[in-house]
């Protein structure tokens, strides 16, 4: 309960905050300091920062507005606390992968390129008048031929359809238009060519009706008789191009996207380039430049362009777009252009591109809470990032920070550090203070701070090599290396180096047995879980079915046994239109989607939800059964990989981009892989977390498999047998090879930035 007395107007305080697996946390916050949240990872970190501080004043805020605006906010309970004061407004900024098609752009999400639009409006030759002359989004500045994608897919005709087969016997190869399927039925019915004969005997004319439709007139739109219904025929490419060719690969299902892939190759629109704008937009220049050109460029090059611009009338504009883009630089996306998706931002990339609009921002005395900002920054790239925290702070404003690394901890004028253990062993203040007293507090973390992986010398010997040879994705220029088999690779470089374009781009396509374990978002429903993505929950309703004598449907919220009310999904959504859905607790049954029938039934006296709300950890020590030896294998598997305290009800929607990975590298423990890519591994992971992981993978070579990680993390590099260390630079100045060899020789490399910080972290002279 929010309390309006004994307001301490210097911190935040809170007084018995419960929420999630706080156990009634008492703690005072600086306010206009910089205080960092460590611990373990499920500890209760995030429960203190985001789900109580943060959440609590939104909501107030969004008290502040009318009635009928708030019916179009989010409505978020209160906190579980007695107390919450001293808040004020606040911003949160969260690794969430930023949204949008793509049509989005870093331009476009972080307002530079409505500002390059202003610019070539005004100051463009020839002069098009309006900003949204030079919009890709919009049919007046937008290639029609691509309609604004600035590419286009490039079908092999063959891949599609099998020329040796008839329609009757499948030549259609593409899901959901298998034989018999609904969209089958209308090309094998339309009577526009024979299905029983083999696609490859058509004439042309039949060909182009299947493929393309036709070219005259009176036959488009042409209704079609399918199973006594009067439809529009519309020929296969045309249709592929509506359903899946013209949407983000990485928002397609798994079995698409493997679809799209073989029978499409994605290549520069051949009317404008790439550019995304129409002819006008294109011709248009400043300085010499269209703004395509400019969009293209690494935004470290862009700025001293657009500050070299001679207009001393425009000068403040100019000035401002330049201040943007000099922004982006600082925070360590100068390798980036405008014209990147904003899509292909890893979730470090994404949180970064928001703080940029916070940097201008005249607002004070805010609340900043941001979420791991030091994701996806080389050592040498987090001194940037804690630049601009004590940007932030010096500015007047309270900056609240969950971190894990050391650079960022020591920064902070305050420290809450959560524990002592995760989820039901956690949400306890273990101590709260300054740097020098959480070394000495004998805490996790404190112990931590100070202890490192020692740098390894006796490495594997490798037995064979992946082989890339002359890789020229996006920046890499003309790589060719030789990755060893059978030991653990570390490949290293700062950020826009091009490590993920050579591991996660190249590496793949030249052996398609690689497997990537990466962060993307798990695919599934708002009823998917811990549970359910593992497969333990069919496990699970089979043996309270055989316990109690009845059928295993009635243990599944998706069917049987839910709750009515909320369709056995716990919460009751409610759609605002445009606005995020409004979520609330179901009151009959209090988010445990079951009815009260099934809720009855027991297992060794839990029922269905009880189990569902058990921690990993705990759910280890339930399933001890011999018959339970699957489930007892698969959450030892899940606590291995450091996440025995997720929920095995949690929805896979709560979790982070390195909780979703190591989910997935649980599950591959049971059938190990030749050949693994991790990428970067160590996100979300506490540092006594890392080293639980280190000797995770460790397993992993020891039982055969090639290792192959992206990271940063220095204690991974530190125990690596190979390291391949990308840059020196990023974007343009990145690209190369500058080292490959043992990790004890990088140290001495004077080219390698990883080779500098990591002969500091082991004391080592260069």
């Amino acid at each position: 309960m929010t309390k309006g007395t004994s307001v301490q107007h210097d911190a935040i305080r809170i007084r018995g905050g419960r929420e999630n697996n706080l156990k009634g946390v008492d703690v005072d916050v600086p306010k206009r300091q910089i205080t960092v949240f460590t611990g373990v990872s499920g500890s209760g970190k995030s429960s203190l920062a985001f789900d109580t501080i943060a959440a609590e004043s939104q909501r107030l805020l969004n008290e502040t507005h009318s009635a009928f605006i708030q019916n179009f906010l989010p409505q978020s309970p209160q906190p579980e606390a007695d107390e919450l004061t001293g808040l004020t407004a606040s911003i949160v900024v969260d690794q969430q992968p930023m949204g949008g098609s793509s049509r989005s752009t870093v331009g476009t999400a972080t307002d530079t390129y409505a500002g390059m639009r202003r610019v070539w409006s005004r100051m463009g030759v020839p002069n098009l008048g309006t900003p949204i002359a030079f919009s890709f989004n919009d049919p007046r500045g937008m290639c029609l031929h691509c309609e604004g994608i600035g590419s286009v897919a490039a079908i092999d005709e063959d891949a599609l359809v099998d020329p040796s087969k008839s329609l009757l016997e499948g030549a259609i190869d593409f899901p959901n238009f298998q034989v018999d399927s609904w969209y089958w039925k209308v090309y094998a019915e339309c009577g526009f060519y024979p299905p029983d004969q083999p696609v490859g005997s058509f004439t042309p004319e039949q060909r182009r009706m299947l493929l393309y439709g036709p070219d005259d007139a009176p036959k488009k739109g042409t209704k079609v008789a399918v199973s006594g219904m009067s439809l529009t025929y519309e020929a296969l490419i045309p249709k592929l191009k509506r359903l899946v060719l013209t949407k983000n690969p990485e928002q397609l299902q798994p079995h698409a996207r493997a679809a799209v892939e073989r029978i499409s190759t994605r290549g520069p629109c051949p009317e404008c380039g790439g550019s995304r704008l129409n002819e006008a937009a294109r011709t248009s220049l400043v300085g010499g430049r269209s703004i395509a050109e400019c969009a293209d460029m690494q935004v470290s090059d862009l700025a001293p362009f657009i500050r070299g611009i001679d207009s001393p009338e425009h000068r403040p504009m100019l000035d401002d777009l330049a201040d943007r883009l000099d922004a982006l630089v600082h925070i360590g996306l100068g390798y980036l252009s405008l014209s990147r998706e904003s899509t292909s931002l890893s979730g470090g990339e994404s949180q970064r591109v928001k703080m940029v609009r916070h940097l201008g921002s005249a607002l004070t005395d805010v609340t900043y809470v941001f979420d791991e900002p030091s994701v996806g920054l080389h050592p040498h790239d987090v001194h940037r990032m804690n630049e601009l925290l004590v940007q932030l702070r010096a500015k007047g404003n309270t900056v609240l920070v969950v971190e894990h690394k050391p650079e960022v901890i020591e920064i902070a004028d305050h420290i809450v550090d959560m524990g002592p253990g995760a989820g039901g062993a956690g949400g306890e203040v273990v101590y709260a203070g300054d740097l020098e007293g959480l070394r000495t507090s004998g805490t996790l973390t404190g112990e931590h701070l100070t202890s490192h992986q020692p740098l390894k010398t006796a490495v594997r010997s490798a037995t064979g090599s992946l082989s890339v040879e002359n890789a020229k994705l996006h920046n890499l220029q003309d790589v060719s290396v030789d990755i060893p088999r059978g030991v653990l690779t570390v490949v290293t470089g700062v950020a826009g180096s091009g490590k993920s374009s050579l591991i996660r781009g190249v590496l793949p396509k030249r052996f398609p047995e690689v497997v990537v374990v990466d962060q993307a978002t798990t695919r599934g429903s708002r009823r998917s879980n811990s549970a359910t993505y593992t497969g333990m929950l069919d496990t699970i309703r089979k043996l309270f079915a055989k316990a109690n004598g009845v059928k295993p449907a009635l243990f599944s919220a998706n069917s049987e046994g839910a709750c009515p009310e909320c369709g056995g999904l716990g919460i009751i959504y409610t759609d605002l239109g445009n606005f995020e859905p409004m979520k609330s607790t179901c009151e009959v049954c209090g988010g445990r989607r079951y009815t009260e029938e099934v809720l009855g039934y027991t297992l060794r006296g839990q029922s269905i939800a009880d189990v569902l709300e058990m921690s990993v950890v705990e759910a280890g020590a339930f399933f001890t059964d011999r018959t339970e030896k699957a489930l007892a294998s698969t959450l030892a598997a899940m606590d291995d990989v450091g996440i025995g305290y997720l929920t095995l009800g949690q929805p896979l929607s709560t979790l982070s981009g390195g909780e979703r990975q190591r989910l997935k590298l649980a599950i591959e423990l049971a059938s190990p892989a030749d050949v693994y890519v991790l990428d970067e591994p160590t996100t979300g992971l506490h540092m006594s977390d890392v080293d639980r992981l280190i000797g995770l993978i460790d397993r992993f070579v020891d039982a055969g498999s090639t290792v192959i990680v992206i990271e940063h993390n220095l204690d991974v590099i530190s125990r690596a047998d190979h390291v391949l260390d990308l840059g020196p630079g990023a974007g343009a100045q990145g690209g190369r090879v500058v080292f490959a060899g043992p990790p004890a020789d990088l140290v001495s490399v004077p080219d390698s930035l990883t080779g500098e910080h990591l002969a500091r972290r082991h004391g080592l002279a260069r």
